[in-house]
């Protein structure tokens, strides 16, 4: 399938361009469930895989001008406000794991669903949320027709009709399937997904991978951030999935990391962080009782609380296309008045300034914008763990 590229630029100068767009408009993007979008540049393209019929590939392995291979060249910012450079790579053995990712609602298509149009509010979600995982794994990410920002819109509540949940789950379906039957082969996998995206995968996962002893067997971990993964209270699992338990040890795996995080008690409308409300709806949950949100410290997985590894894309004003605050905030899971949520807080002494935190799109949203970027190196280090588990084991 043919597709055009991006002309947003240079790799890092994209990521970039997205995080400082997202800033002029990020409150009317994330308010609708996603992330921001640079919606100036330029559409972009590629081709199908061979023998895969009609996916198109945002990030897959040799595919030209990959957003999912952008540089990750990081300033780094102790809390003493010393600074150093790094360039994470991609590691002799990530090759031999595959990354699925799924982007959040990004779509700033007028339809109720996108296209398979690769626009650039995809390729700079990919470079923003899928690059990170280079050093880890191959990451892939299909394009799929998810909900649009335009529909979302009609939808504050995140209830949306029957057919475009159906439209966007059978689009993504199909680029798992495919993704199974022609790219991974024999290798374990990773699945990470972002609001939608997340909640696309609690379906994916439930439908195709719980079940499957086999398949289930070779999920390394999944990573499902701001898409309400459900749970009995007190359990770790049996909730969305039955045989998927939440993460409770550093390098275990076959579990998954999920979390919506918030500076306190995420309100009673809250679209994140309470069962069968909000982005729980869009993958089917829509149970309030017997169940609450799934929270994993990524910085903890055997939980209590842990200074978080934030890395955020720059504004320009930096050198590199990252900019990392180490142990400049805070976490840990909390449960009260039927939320569960990550609380993040600045860490008390510390001479970064880094970024102010906001909850973009209300109280109701927390920080959902930021869910990725405030644990990123602890997320790529979790799963980095959970491989050498694997490899041991294999």
């Amino acid at each position: 399938m043919e597709r055009r590229r991006s002309t947003a630029g240079a790799p890092g100068a994209r990521t970039r361009l997205r995080w400082r767009t997202r800033h002029v408009v990020g409150v009317v993007a994330v308010a609708l469930g996603g992330m921001g979008t640079a919606a100036c540049a330029a559409p972009s393209s590629g081709s199908a895989a061979p023998g895969a019929g009609t996916t198109v590939w945002l990030c897959r392995p040799g595919l030209a001008d990959d957003p999912c291979t952008d540089s990750l060249r990081t300033t780094v910012v102790s809390t003493d406000r010393v600074t150093s450079v790094s360039t994470p790579v991609p590691s002799p053995s990530s090759a031999r794991f595959a990354c699925f990712y799924v982007y959040g609602t990004v779509s700033t298509e007028t339809s109720t669903n996108a296209d398979l149009a690769v626009q650039a509010a995809e390729v700079d979600s990919a470079a923003a949320q899928g690059a990170p995982f280079a050093p880890v794994c191959q990451v892939y990410a299909p394009v799929y027709r998810q909900v649009t920002l335009a529909d979302l819109a009609a939808h504050p509540d995140l209830d949306l009709g029957p057919a475009e949940r159906v439209t966007a789950y059978d689009s993504i379906r199909s680029g798992f399937e495919d993704f199974v039957d022609h790219e991974l082969g024999d290798r374990p996998f990773i699945v990470i997904g972002d609001s939608q995206g997340a909640a696309m995968l609690d379906l994916l996962l439930e439908r195709f991978v719980d079940g499957d002893p086999g398949l289930r067997a070779r999920l390394v971990t999944a990573i499902l951030l701001g898409g309400n993964v459900e749970v009995p209270p007190g359990r770790l699992e049996g909730g969305t999935f039955r045989h998927i338990p939440a993460c409770d040890a550093p390098g275990e795996t076959g579990c998954v990391i999920a979390y919506s995080s918030f500076p306190s008690v995420p309100p009673a409308d809250s679209l994140f962080g309470r069962a069968g409300q909000g982005v729980s709806l869009q993958s089917g949950q829509t149970a309030r009782t017997g169940l609450q949100v799934l929270c994993v410290n990524p910085a903890a997985l055997a939980e209590g609380t842990a200074p978080l590894d934030a890395a955020f894309p720059t504004l320009g004003k930096i050198a590199t296309p990252w900019v990392a605050y180490p142990g400049l905030y805070t976490a840990t899971c909390e449960h009260a008045q039927g939320a569960s949520w990550l609380n993040v807080t600045r860490t008390p002494g510390s001479l970064a300034k880094g970024p102010v935190l906001t909850e973009e799109g209300g109280a109701g949203f927390g920080y959902h914008v930021w869910d990725l970027f405030l644990a990123k190196d602890d997320l790529v280090r979790d799963v980095a763990a959970a491989e050498a588990t694997w490899s041991r084991r294999h």
